[in-house]
């Protein structure tokens, strides 16, 4: 309590004794003189009197009978009538109501007939107002093309994930998880069920592990496995050791048994009617070298054996890729099918990105070129290089709101005579690359040209959400057949968690149509909803 609040509660203590010491000496005692004439009381030091305050309304005047209680009315200093002060000295404030702020304090009544005028914001930096800005301006072009998709994006996915993240942080449910699947004092081992569902193939579940600093620090293991019965069976494990600050040696090993794999046909103007099925045995090892140079650059560099073998099999009510060849749907077989291949492989990627990691601005460029060369060992003729590269321009227009413009090129050519390159080593469209608004596998070919426009928005401390458009196709070797009535479009829109790609969360929706000179129409959809492997 502070020196003046402790005076002023002395003083009201005071006050408040000397009315009471006026009102009980008023009784006639028995000192009274003879003559009958009543003793007076004492009067109180008069306090200072403040300058001129406004008259009460009206206010309750003590009752006149003795002269006593006349002197004690004299004894208090006037108050400011509509205060706490004004209703502690025994004001009628009736009329002037009292009106205390949040933290207690008196407020100043109202003027008779209306509200206060509010206050105008104080001009502190003596700025102004923020002007308008191009970046402002050019906001709303994404807001007005894409506002279907977002109207989509944030009602129907972004507020209910939304309610429930806010729902699980009040309940504390990450805390929770997190306590229940991992392991140890610092949290160094943990284990997590995952679901995987991507509309158009066999879903899954499975689980992630992961162990840091195993036999050593910094040596981290990362394992992932998934199945959906017996003849659908996924794998990879790796371990990670770190170089440095910003590098990392990679050991890998994968495994895929499915019967789910889909083809559609070579070439730009594969039909969606002839959707087929086939199933895959594919084991690879690999290790891989990454390092990080400059703000959101890196170069990796990998090598490995990658065997592939290929089954008659089918699901999801669709054909057999052996049984639309025996109709005769197709002429013959994709290159490598009937005989699979093992191939021996080394690949390059090389990135220039100017961009610094969030919350940082991202506008910026990024450059990015891949090359691999590949040679199957069971036939020493066929060889192949795989390279191509994309370049990107990106625009924050607010706060990691980032609109980005990309185009890329794709291309594999052999590199001997009467060379065969496998149609699963050929540039495939769809899935996790170029034009995710069509499965993976829905268009295979020599080459590709893409161009894809895209809008990022942080939704949540680590989620994002995405609206992407994509135009484009696969042609013949050095894209042989280009012709831009055959590019097709796809759009997608969703949300996907950010930070590390070990194990990421994703909600994705797409769609893709026919060629340009079909008439665009809409003959694909993709649903994709879980958890993906980044490793």
């Amino acid at each position: 309590m502070s020196v003046a609040a402790a005076s002023a509660l002395a003083s009201s203590f005071t006050l408040f004794a000397n009315v009471a010491t006026a009102q009980t000496d008023t009784r006639p005692g028995p000192s009274a003189p003879a003559g009958g004439e009543q003793a007076q009381p004492a009067q109180p030091e008069q306090p200072a009197q403040p300058a001129q305050p406004a008259e009460p309304a009206q206010p309750a005047q003590p009752a006149p009978a003795v002269e006593a209680d006349a002197g004690a009315a004299e004894a208090k200093p006037p108050k400011e009538p509509g205060t706490a002060a004004a209703a502690g000295a025994g004001y009628d404030n009736r009329d002037v109501p009292v009106t205390t702020g949040p933290n207690g304090e008196v407020v100043a009544p109202a003027p008779p007939g209306g509200e206060s005028p509010k206050r105008a914001v104080p001009d502190y930096d003596g700025r102004g107002d923020e002007p308008t800005t191009a970046g402002d301006v050019a906001l709303w072009i994404p807001r007005v093309i894409l506002s279907p998709l977002y109207f989509v994006s944030e009602y129907v996915i972004r507020r209910p994930l939304g309610w429930l993240l806010t729902t699980a942080e009040q309940k504390q449910w990450p805390a929770a998880i997190v306590n229940f699947f991992t392991f140890g004092p610092d949290k160094t081992a943990g284990v997590f069920p995952t679901f995987f569902l991507d509309l158009g193939f066999r879903p899954s579940v499975g689980i992630y592990a992961y162990w840091n600093d195993l036999l050593g620090k910094g040596n981290h293991l990362r394992m992932h496995f998934s199945t959906f019965g017996a003849d659908w069976l996924q794998g990879s494990v790796a371990d990670k050791i770190p170089i440095g600050k910003d590098s990392f040696f990679d050991l890998r090993f994968e495994g895929t048994h499915r019967p789910d794999f889909l083809f559609y046909g070579l070439g730009p103007r594969s039909l969606n009617d002839n959707r087929s099925r086939f199933g895959v045995d594919r084991l690879q090892v690999k290790p891989v070298f990454e390092t990080m140079w400059w703000r959101g650059s890196r170069v990796t560099i990998e090598g490995g054996v990658r065997y592939v073998d290929f089954r008659d099999d089918s699901c999801c009510e669709d054909p057999s890729l052996q049984t639309q060849l025996n109709r005769g749907v197709f002429a013959a077989p994709p290159p490598g099918y009937v005989d699979g291949y093992t191939a021996a492989f080394s690949r390059g990627e090389f990135t220039v990105d100017t961009r610094e990691a969030q919350p940082a601005s991202q506008t910026g460029v990024r450059v990015e070129v891949e090359i691999e060369q590949g040679s199957n060992v069971r036939r020493s003729t066929d060889n192949w290089v795989k390279y191509g590269g994309s370049i990107g321009g990106f625009v924050d227009i607010h706060d990691n709101r980032t609109v980005s413009l990309s185009l890329t090129t794709l291309f594999v050519d052999p590199l001997s005579a009467n060379a065969t390159i496998p149609f699963t080593e050929q540039v495939v469209l769809g899935g996790s690359g170029p034009m995710r608004g069509f499965l993976y596998g829905r268009l295979i070919d020599r080459s590709a040209a893409v161009a894809t426009l895209k809008y990022r928005w942080p939704i949540w401390v680590f989620l994002d959400g995405t609206i992407q458009g994509a135009i484009g196709n696969v042609f013949g070797p050095q894209l042989e057949g280009f012709d831009p009535k055959l590019f097709r479009v796809t759009a997608n829109l969703g949300v996907e968690t950010i930070g590390t790609a070990d194990n990421t969360f994703e909600i994705l929706v797409g769609m893709g149509t026919e060629t340009i000179d079909h008439g665009l129409q809409v003959n694909s959809f993709r649903f994709l909803f879980g958890t993906n492997r980044g490793f």
